[in-house]
């Protein structure tokens, strides 16, 4: 396999470690800055140059794309989908992480535990949304911070107030967020690669500090994650679109929540921490992708005339409440079920003997006439466009530097 890991800090100790897996394993592999490429666009032949030169053939490209660089770095990592190289992180993911209200607002419509949140401007409204998370103590986020920079905690309304309104005007946009007591000072890093978390580790903040990044002198320990810490924080990963994450979680009463998502997360402090080979389990995976690569049905799909992908509601008293999807006849209509979701479950496809229950929401392909007349028409009016209808977002750009985790600088 030939690898270019993108990168604008060839000596920080991810990209040394990731370059170090590549050649024990015997790839090819080179760090290729993200920032001297030239982006070529012409009918039928989409290709880069790097350092002034058309860039030879790749099998995969991985993505450590700073925080400071996101538009570039996405519009790099978009180039080489479009070249058909399989990318460890599209940039249509790296873009939903980087960006905490857009991540969370994407993660707010599964059953995946999040902080209560919300986002203001106006002046008005600051006193309510503090009430609806839950009233002083809150957190406050600039939406595009990282390594814990820009988190702040606000002991009571007033200076909750002052802090949002000192930060509003200098054109800063901000998020208020409950503040799960139960879990202060501590958090959770779970390392996914692909549909496994092959890593995890306990943060706990020293001194008065409630911050636990490693960067704020945050200690870690080896932690082995229960099934439900597992499978949200692969669930997270994969519902923004990322392959390899960093998603940090607090424990809280309810269970997991979900803090951050992290499209570039550092290996130094868990690989130290855990004396596992992160690095190793990264690059396992993007060659095991080659040999046998994903796609991405959003764009494979939309060759095909009038046929896509959809999520379809049964609400209470649907009619096929307490069929079989077999009794359903949706294959006689064009229709396949590839994945049932129910409550917080996901059931990959489910066989032809499942029995349907209200509030199921079943991921379908097939002719999207027969699927759009499957839906109730009130229930039509209102309901939003599932993820398949949806192009990717233009990124935004934030605030850091080579990686987003204080790991990685």
């Amino acid at each position: 396999m030939k690898l270019a890991i993108l990168s604008c800090g060839p000596t920080s100790y991810s990209t040394m470690r990731l370059k170090e897996a590549a050649l024990q394993r015997g790839h090819n592999v080179k760090v290729l800055n993200t920032l001297k490429f030239a982006i070529d666009l012409q009918k039928g032949v989409p290709s880069l140059f790097y350092r002034q030169k058309e860039l030879s053939t790749y099998d995969a490209a991985l993505p450590r794309i700073g925080a400071s660089i996101t538009y570039y770095g996405t519009a790099v990592v978009r180039q080489f989908q479009e070249m058909d190289v399989f990318c460890a992180n599209t940039a249509h993911g790296i873009a939903n992480s980087r960006d905490k209200l857009r991540s969370l607002q994407i993660l707010s419509r599964h059953h995946i535990g999040i902080p209560r949140t919300t986002f203001v401007r106006d002046k008005k409204d600051v006193l309510p949304a503090i009430a609806r998370v839950g009233g002083a103590p809150v957190i406050i986020k600039l939406i595009e911070g990282t390594q814990g920079i820009g988190v702040l905690l606000a002991e009571s309304i007033k200076a909750a107030e002052s802090i949002i309104e000192l930060l509003q005007s200098q054109k800063q946009n901000v998020l208020i967020q409950k503040f799960v007591a139960e879990s202060k000072g501590r958090d959770i890093r779970a390392f996914v690669v692909g549909d496994r978390v092959v890593a995890a580790m306990r943060r706990v903040a020293q001194g008065q500090e409630f911050r636990s990044n490693v960067h704020r002198g945050g200690v870690a320990e080896a932690v082995e994650l229960s099934p439900e810490y597992a499978e949200t924080a692969v669930r997270a990963a994969q519902i923004l679109g990322l392959q390899v994450a960093g998603v940090d979680m607090l424990e809280g009463k309810t269970g997991p929540q979900i803090m951050e998502v992290n499209s570039s997360p550092g290996l130094e402090g868990i690989e130290t921490c855990t004396g596992l080979d992160i690095a190793g389990a990264v690059i396992e995976y993007i060659a095991a992708q080659v040999d046998f690569p994903e796609i991405d049905v959003r764009q494979r799909l939309t060759v095909s005339k009038g046929y896509g992908v959809s999520e379809i509601y049964l609400p209470e008293g649907s009619k096929f409440e307490g069929m079989t999807i077999a009794e359903t006849q949706l294959r006689d209509q064009d229709i396949n079920v590839l994945t049932l979701y129910r409550d917080a479950k996901v059931i990959p496809n489910p066989k032809e003997s499942r029995v349907l229950e209200a509030n199921d929401k079943l991921l379908c392909f097939g002719k999207l006439e027969s699927m759009r007349g499957m839906i109730p028409e009130k229930t039509r009016r209102r309901r939003r466009p599932s993820i398949a209808d949806l192009p990717p977002e233009i990124p935004t750009e934030a605030l850091s530097d080579d990686s987003e985790d204080a790991d990685d600088q």
